[in-house]
């Protein structure tokens, strides 16, 4: 039947293309396959049995326990001799044949790409199986054989794990990423699985792995620091149990090496491997916490959520250590990593201390640990709140995230009458925190406080008893001498800023208590004694309490001016006052700088200045500084809080015509800043800098007027020369050169050998490492010169003497020092200078499209002119080196010449380019034809500037003269008419655009 002849071919035809295919896919196989795969003879059931266990080991690994455990079966029945009581069994097989049967397995694996899951799960089963026959050979041993020996034993699973590595370890070098990569996965895993291995292998494997962490993959670099961080585990336990091992050889050995990969290698996967299988000791403990500020958010939160956790008591890591992680990780900007740092901080940390706090007969066996207030504040005292927690310090930061991660110790502290009795640092932090976090939460966290927190008149009296304990310290210490021992007053500051910090957000409904309050702030602010700080918060919590409404101003200003007034009768009750000054101030005008009258107000006379008087008069001088020092903070702390104006406010008129413009008069005092800058020391030198700029750029006239005191104008730049040669002073230095460029740009200061010192500073090497020095000249130079044409012209000036001492520079340092070339000086001279750059434009630099009747901006030569002239006279010169004169002749060569500059610059920069022809300043080829090249074009701009001016001159000429050629002697004839062009041009805007030759 055709049917089934149809059916038969077909059965017989679908065979065909099978065995086909199969034949076709083994070659593919085989010809793409990196491994050589062997004749491995006829199929056994030993082969069947094993690869059924691999099969099923690469679907999953939810059953490799229990294939390994099948597959262990196999082994012991090749390995080990069992009884046979049905006779000799023909399917008997040995070790070496089990061996051969789990290699021949492991071999296909080696092909297999990263992105196939199976892989993986083989290599997780081959190490299961390894280490449970490995325990399964020691437990068959004789306790005898095993204390005995006393090194590795020869087990079946030794042998067969030194089979594996002996096919494994020649194929890490093979070229097939694939390969490397497998290899590289089964040492590492195997290495990690088994307790030990054969030395005959230890040095080879790690010799191998160790090419492998220089490997251009990185995920072979992965699995080689997998393999190696335990390596060096066992290596750092041996050092640690022979002391006598060399430090230095460790630190350069395979520990060293693994930490240098961890600092600079360019994978994160790899640093991330590194970072969590590196052992944890003294020595590598400060490269792994360093990766808190890696670049790889996972790296940092697997640091804060992985290793700190892991590495157990947090108070083993150094005071600094412990803020520097908090503040890293609280101000991370990846919300993962300030996550994982908040639960470290409200969990980990402070379970350490509250299992500490606990006693040991009392400690719960298995539960968690309860809220432990004693174990907070131990905890707060381990990050030293003191510090850590002024202001908006990190402790401010870690608090806010405990109460929110911690409702138990929320609910658990209590705030009694006890508590505010014996305030510690650490204890009214704690309360600070707490009322701030509820105010700043929702409506049920702040009836908490109120529950919490005592009343407004309560905390005034808590409130008032710490401050007297803090003044009473203070006066005592200013009572004592210098020999005899003070008492620290930080811990007493410290209470009372976190009180006034708490009173700031105090709810004050409460007449009485407001009262209260506003009664003792006002007695503490005029306290002469009070640190700044203090003083700052008690003005704020006065402003709060006074309202926001313009009445509650003027009654805070009031209020802030009568304490002023109070603190300058205490400091100076003696004084007289002035008969026309205001009732409520005395002088607070410092008369420092004028000797004569402080002798007059001492009673001295000129023949009674003794000893004594000396005295008296600079404890004198000494009491009038308080004076200034203590009205202008507390001034400025009354101005900060103040949001209206300033007609509208009678006191503040007050104290500005009395208090803040007498001490304002700085300008009459700068011999005295002048001073601070020569003889203090660098912070002061600074702030004198600062002072300086400040006072120059408000009163520029001092400056600018020389010839009003040349001797303190002298001195002032003097001032500034000085500041940018300081380089053992890093900030002075940064500190002049800003205030230099500021002067600079504003046109305050136009001294050229300043100039030529910033550009100077901005090329030396030894300027490189301060990057606030190097960051203000790279913004300030191009601004300064393509701001302004004067300013490219003061540029211009100096550039001959800039590549002087740059060559100079050069051949006094060596290359390696990291001098930048005179190439790049030039072109950086060279772009400072161009016109067609400006900024601002200006008439030289505007003419006009005749097409669009539009301005358009024009090329004017005449800076580059400038720069060509003083280059070839400082090359001209008879001490001109022979590399400076190449240089200074290829910038010439590069400048932007422009028929519409002036005639005489053109005409004389074009009579120095030949005079330099005819002087053989260029000495080689390409030096002299780029002279020769820029002198033709000098020539060639001349004549045509010379034709133009004439056809504008004559406008009966012939119209296609512009293009002729002028005689350079004729060019001097028509210079005015030129000029006379270009201002028509400008103003009129019918000129024409006059387009030159560019050389570059």
């Amino acid at each position: 039947m055709p049917s089934g002849v149809s059916a038969r071919s077909s059965s017989t035809s679908q065979t065909a293309y099978n065995e086909s295919s199969q034949k076709l896919s083994t070659r593919r196989i085989a010809a793409s396959s990196p491994v050589e795969i062997p004749d491995e003879g006829p199929s056994t059931s030993l082969r069947t049995r094993v690869c059924e266990i691999f099969r099923d080991a690469q679907r999953s690994t939810a059953g490799h326990r229990k294939l390994a455990t099948s597959l262990r079966k196999v082994q012991e029945a090749c390995c080990y001799e069992v009884p046979n009581a049905q006779g000799k069994n023909q399917d008997q097989f040995g070790e070496d044949d089990f061996n051969v049967e789990v290699v021949r397995c492991m071999i296909r694996l080696l092909c297999v790409k990263k992105s196939e899951g199976v892989g993986d799960r083989i290599v997780n089963f081959l190490g299961v199986f390894l280490r449970r026959a490995s325990e399964k050979d020691i437990t068959l041993m004789p306790e005898e054989m095993v204390e005995e020996t006393q090194t590795l034993p020869e087990t079946p699973s030794t042998r067969l794990t030194s089979h594996i590595l002996s096919i494994l370890l020649p194929l890490l070098g093979s070229k097939e990423k694939v390969v490397r990569f497998r290899a590289t996965q089964l040492i590492a895993h195997i290495i990690n699985s088994l307790d030990s291995v054969d030395d005959e292998y230890y040095q080879l494997i790690r010799t191998g792995l160790l090419k492998r962490v220089r490997d251009k993959e990185p995920t072979i670099r992965v699995q080689a620091v997998l393999g190696l961080g335990r390596l060096a585990g066992n290596e750092t336990e041996e050092q640690q149990e022979d002391p006598a091992s060399d430090n230095d050889d460790a630190a350069s050995g395979l520990l060293g090496k693994l930490l240098e990969v961890l600092q600079n290698d360019s994978s994160a996967d790899v640093r991330r491997s590194l970072l969590l299988n590196l052992p944890l000791t003294p020595t590598t403990l400060p490269f792994l916490l360093e990766r808190a500020r890696d670049v790889d958010a996972a790296i940092r939160r697997a640091l804060y959520s992985r290793l700190l956790p892991a590495l157990g008591d947090f108070r083993h890591l150094s005071l600094s250590m412990r803020e520097k992680l908090l503040r890293w990780g609280l101000r991370d900007r990846d919300e993962t990593v300030r996550k994982a740092t908040g639960k470290l901080f409200s969990e980990r940390w402070i379970e350490d201390c509250a299992t500490s706090a606990i006693p040991p007969q009392t400690k719960p066996a298995a539960e968690a640990t309860s809220p432990s207030v004693d174990g907070l504040l131990e905890l707060l005292e381990r990050i030293d709140v003191v510090n850590s927690g002024a202001g908006s310090g990190i402790a401010t930061e870690a608090m806010r995230d405990f109460w929110f991660g911690r409702p138990d110790y929320r609910h658990a502290v209590s705030f009694d009458d006890a508590f505010w009795g014996r305030l510690t640092p650490e204890s009214v932090f704690v309360a600070r925190s707490f009322h701030d976090f509820c105010n700043d939460e929702t409506a049920s966290f702040r009836l908490l406080a109120e529950e919490k927190m005592p009343e407004v008149t309560k905390f005034a009296f808590f409130l008032q008893r710490y401050t007297n304990e803090l003044i009473n310290c203070m006066r005592y210490n200013n009572a004592m001498t210098e020999a005899e021992e003070q008492e620290d007053t930080v811990e007493k500051e410290f209470i009372v800023e976190q009180l006034l910090h708490i009173a700031k957000a105090l709810d004050y409904s409460d007449e009485i208590g407001r009262r209260k309050m506003f009664s003792l702030l006002r007695e503490t602010l005029a306290v002469e004694e009070l640190p700044e700080d203090i003083t700052k918060l008690v003005v704020d919590v006065l402003r709060g309490i006074c309202g926001s409404e313009a009445a509650g101003e003027r009654e805070f200003c009031g209020i802030v001016l009568e304490a002023i007034a109070e603190v300058h009768d205490n400091v100076a009750p003696d004084e007289p006052m002035a008969d026309n000054e205001d009732e409520s101030f005395h002088s607070a005008r410092s008369e420092l700088s004028d000797s004569a009258p402080m002798e007059a107000r001492s009673g001295g006379s000129a023949n009674a200045a003794n000893d004594d008087t000396s005295e008296i008069v600079e404890a004198k001088a000494v009491r009038e500084i308080m004076i200034n020092i203590k009205c202008l903070h507390i001034a400025q702390c009354m101005l900060e809080n103040v949001e209206g104006g300033l007609q509208q406010n009678i006191h503040l008129v007050t104290m500005l015509n009395n208090l803040v413009v007498p001490a304002a008069l700085a300008d009459e005092n700068l011999t005295l800043f002048l001073h601070c800058f020569t003889k203090g020391h660098d912070a002061l030198q600074v702030t004198a800098l600062h002072i300086l700029c400040d006072i120059s750029i408000t009163h520029s006239s001092i400056v600018t007027a020389e010839m009003e005191d040349p001797a303190l104008h002298r001195s002032i730049y003097k001032i500034f020369s000085k500041g940018l040669k300081a380089s053992h002073a890093p900030e002075v230095q940064s500190a002049a050169t800003t205030a230099l460029c500021k002067l600079m740009l504003t046109s305050v200061v136009q001294d050229e050998d300043l100039l030529k010192q910033l550009v100077g500073l901005f090329f030396d090497p030894a300027t490189k490492d301060n990057a606030a020095v190097t960051q203000a000249l790279s913004y300030f130079l191009p601004a300064f010169c393509h701001s302004m044409r004067e300013n490219m012209e003061k540029m211009a000036a100096v550039a001959a003497a800039v590549i002087h001492a740059h060559v100079n520079l050069a051949d006094e340092l060596d290359e390696e020092k990291g001098v930048v070339s005179a190439t790049t000086v030039s072109n950086m001279l060279l772009d400072w200078t161009d016109t067609r750059k400006l900024v601002a434009r200006d008439v030289t630099a505007v003419a006009c499209d005749e097409a669009s009747d539009k301005e358009v901006k024009g090329t004017n030569g005449d800076v580059h002119l400038t720069l060509a002239k003083t280059l070839l006279e400082r090359a001209m010169t008879c001490g001109c080196p022979k590399e400076e004169r190449k240089i200074l002749v290829n910038m010439v060569g590069k400048i932007c010449i422009a028929p519409d500059s002036s005639i005489e610059k053109l005409r004389a920069v074009t009579d120095l380019a030949a005079e330099a022809l005819d002087a053989k300043v260029a000495t080689d080829t390409t030096t002299r034809n780029a002279l020769n090249k820029v002198h033709q074009a000098l020539r060639n701009a001349l004549g045509e500037a010379a034709s133009v001016s004439r056809s504008i001159e004559d406008p009966n000429a012939d119209k296609t003269g512009v293009g002729h050629r002028a005689d350079v002697g004729d060019a001097s004839d028509v210079e005015e008419t030129a000029e006379a062009r270009r201002g028509q041009s400008s103003q009129t805007g019918t000129g024409q655009v006059i387009r030159g030759a560019l050389v570059r």
